[in-house]
């Protein structure tokens, strides 16, 4: 009988540290999936072209437009509204080694909806992983880092504080 719950709580345990792992692996690929959003589509593709062999996939979804409704708080914590609707492509992709790999982007550009889901997909397999972070993912996160600081030093040289007196009574 010891023996038997010994086992359970063996399997238990790796059934939690598989678990932690792949929660751990969603939430990094959400990261990348951020980055490779904003990525360009000559980023992709150049790095695309540097991979050797060229990735073999097909075209599960192909790249297709809609519209997404986005919505925004004032102040970042008021009550949410409809904002408007904007428009996104998506596709998917399969590798031939079975990784399926998603686009979405905001706009209307079907090379790079696809360039996303094709990194996403290399992503997800472990022999081209520490390529795309490294080819791909890192350069545009530098990229994308810098311009925010750009935008953010702009918009603060423009920031007026306004202040209120209060006059008081005679």
């Amino acid at each position: 009988m010891a023996d038997t719950a010994g086992a359970t709580r063996d399997r238990n345990a790796a059934a939690s540290e598989d678990a932690d792992l792949a929660t751990e692996t969603l939430k990094r690929r959400r990261e990348v999936l951020s980055v490779l959003v904003r990525a360009r589509a000559d980023e992709l593709d150049g790095a695309l072209r540097a991979l050797d062999p060229s990735p073999e996939f097909e075209v599960l979804r192909s790249p297709e437009f809609g519209l997404a409704m986005t919505r925004g708080r004032i102040g970042g914590g008021g009550a949410p509204f409809n904002l408007g609707e904007v428009t996104v492509t998506r596709t998917v992709v399969r590798l031939a080694s079975g990784e399926v790999g998603y686009g979405h982007i905001l706009g209307r550009d079907r090379e790079r909806a696809h360039l996303v889901a094709v990194f996403d997909a290399l992503w997800q397999s472990e022999a081209t992983r520490a390529f795309v972070e490294d080819r791909v993912v890192a350069p545009v996160a530098a990229r994308a880092a810098k311009e925010d600081r750009q935008v953010r030093v702009k918009t603060a040289a423009t920031r007026v504080n306004f202040f209120t007196m209060v006059r008081g009574e005679n």
